[in-house]
Parts: C-alpha cells; sequence; structure tokens
C-alpha cells in the first residue's frame, strides 16, 4: 500500500474538515508540514512537500484541497520525486482575489499536463474558482473531471462532515492507480 499525503489549502483544514477527519479514520495518511498554514510561500511549500515525499517508502498518493492544488501544479514542472497520482479537491482561481492579499507567491502556476494521473472535484458554485475554471484545469492538467454539484468550496463551511461521497470517489481513484 502507498503514502497518502495531505495537503491542506489556506489555512491548513481545521478539525471539520474533510481531510482531517480522513486522516484521523486512515493511519496511512500523513500531512505535509510548510512552515505556515496562514501565510504561505510557494518556495516552502514545495519544500515541505518534497520532505514528505521523501519520508515515503514508495511513490505516495496526494489529497489535495484549495490552494494546494496551485502547488501541485508548481511542483511537478520541475519535481523530482515520484507520485503515483493526485486527488484534486476545489481549484481556485489563481486570478481570484485570495491570491492578491494571502498568497501572492502561487500566483501564475504552470497551465501543462500534470505528469500523473488526477482526479480534480469540483462544486458548481465555488466561491474561489467557477466551475468553467476547473474544467479548464482539469483539461489542460490532463485531469478526470467530478462535478459534485453545489457544495461551495468542499470545506467544514460545506456541512459535508467527512465527506463519504469524497472518500468513495478517492478509493475508487486510488484502487486505479498503478
Amino acid at each position: 500500500m502507498s503514502d497518502i499525503i495531505v495537503l491542506p489549502g489556506l489555512g491548513g483544514s481545521g478539525e471539520g474538515h474533510w481531510q482531517t477527519l480522513w486522516e484521523r479514520q486512515n493511519p496511512q495518511m500523513r500531512r505535509f508540514q510548510p512552515a505556515s498554514w496562514d501565510r504561505p510561500e510557494l518556495t516552502d511549500w514545495i519544500a515541505a512537500l518534497d520532505r514528505e515525499i521523501s519520508r515515503s517508502k514508495t511513490p505516495p498518493v496526494l489529497v489535495v484541497h484549495s490552494l494546494a492544488c496551485q502547488l501541485v501544479a508548481h511542483w511537478a514542472a520541475s519535481a523530482q520525486a515520484r507520485i503515483l497520482g493526485a486527488f484534486l479537491v476545489s481549484a481556485p482561481d489563481p486570478t481570484g482575489e485570495v491570491y492578491l492579499t494571502e498568497a501572492p507567491s502561487f500566483a501564475n502556476p504552470p497551465r501543462r499536463r500534470l505528469p500523473f494521473p488526477s482526479l480534480l472535484v469540483a462544486s458548481t458554485d465555488d466561491p474561489f474558482g467557477s466551475f468553467d475554471y476547473a474544467t479548464e484545469s482539469a483539461s489542460v492538467w490532463g485531469s478526470e473531471l467530478i462535478d459534485v454539484g453545489a457544495l461551495g468550496h468542499i470545506n467544514a463551511n460545506s456541512g459535508i462532515g467527512c465527506w463519504p461521497e469524497g472518500y468513495a470517489l478517492f478509493g475508487r481513484f486510488r484502487a486505479g492507480l498503478v
């Protein structure tokens, strides 16, 4: 079984977030640890991801939310390490306002195919990234796109708890990785 690395977005996915709840349920999951969840710097987040991948005995699977989707796009452009795949959820639009104030170093992610299998899960009413942006991102990244309907930013505010539907999607995605 491969390791599973959880990559939260801005703020670090708090107590009620599905990523945190999944980690508690699955001992194979562990969270990468950048210096700051609230003042993200791209170079630091890339280094933290590389450190966590290097701890894996086999190529890991990434479980990614929000800002970390853009981290993965940046990281993949020059990554030396290998991963099995990335389960991407709620990719925010890097031209949106959050980037102007909270994460300017994450702006302008490379728009090219990811060198590993990926699945992008998107909501039709995400305030941080339109469904059109998700559709375009999936196409550019070579990701399968899953429309989960109107779930906002697919976070604790969405009222989905441990998000069993998402866990089932992740299970199917992971089972298809070689």
